[in-house]
């Protein structure tokens, strides 16, 4: 049992991604968004970006103060537009697909993050993604940055920042400037591609899972993490041949990792069940 092989376009994204080129969000997206559904025509969500920024000229000012410009911004999306987060079918897979979110106008905050740097790119703003803990962001580039939340539509203030950062990471949790630092398109579609992971492992479809963890290791050959995630999708498939393998590479990787005893006795066992195989 193996997964969908990466599409031809989605391993020359991740060799682009690998050498540093420059590549927009949605284009990158949209290939991700290819990659798990069939009959894929990337025109359609590119001309509904288009249509977006179209319809928020009128509400955007070309010219004046950036933090009037940026909140009519958030104001048309989050209310003429509609887009909202989905807080109640989160971890619905469709979430991560640039398309579906354009189309059904909920996600979860990293796409909606990206339809606001493409309708705002079309508006002459720039805005940056921040792969902030637990919950995407976005910023304008200047310090101090103007933060956004796309998920809720609105601007965000430092004390915002910081409650947010304690949902994530515990009431002693404190903002440091480098948690809102802008974050590149490789790092954005790595993010995306662990969310899937999670959404579809959490239904129990593992072969899907994998995908993504194989995606990711295309884009992060090195990112020791997926290599073990890989070898315990595997072994969820009863492909005991391949989980060993990774599993090994992992505890070679990071012999002092915090799990390593418990991996190292499913190891073991794996080894027993592939040598009953054989």
């Amino acid at each position: 049992m193996e997964p969908h092989p990466p599409s031809a376009e989605f391993c020359e994204l991740a060799a682009r991604l690998r050498a540093g080129h420059a590549v927009g969000l949605a284009e990158a997206a949209l290939v991700l968004a290819a990659e798990f559904q069939p009959r894929f025509d990337a025109s359609v969500p590119l001309a509904a970006l288009d249509r977006l920024a179209r319809d928020a000229a009128p509400f955007v000012p070309a010219e004046g103060e950036l933090v009037v410009r940026v909140a009519r911004l958030v104001a048309f999306l989050s209310e003429e537009a509609g887009f909202r987060g989905n807080q109640e079918h989160y971890d619905d897979p469709r979430n991560s697909f640039l398309d579906v979110v354009l189309e059904r106008r909920t996600g979860i905050p990293i796409t909606l993050a990206i339809v606001y740097v493409e309708v705002a790119a079309r508006l002459g703003l720039e805005l940056q993604g921040v792969s902030f803990p637990g919950h995407f962001l976005l910023r304008t580039p200047e310090e101090p940055p103007l933060v956004i939340d796309a998920f809720h539509g609105s601007l965000l203030d430092p004390d915002d920042c910081e409650a947010l950062l304690q949902r994530a990471l515990g009431n002693t949790a404190r903002l440091a400037p480098e948690q809102l630092a802008a974050t590149g398109t490789r790092q954005v579609i790595v993010r995306m591609l662990g969310n899937l992971k999670h959404a579809w492992a959490s239904r129990s479809e593992w072969l899907q899972a994998l995908a993504c963890t194989e995606r990711i290791l295309r884009i992060e050959p090195d990112e020791a993490g997926e290599l073990r995630d890989r070898g315990l999708l595997w072994e969820r498939l009863e492909c005991f041949g391949p989980a060993l393998e990774d599993l090994e590479r992992y505890l070679e990787r990071v012999p002092g990792a915090p799990e390593a005893a418990a991996l190292r006795a499913r190891v073991e066992a794996l080894r027993s069940r592939a040598a009953a195989i054989h």
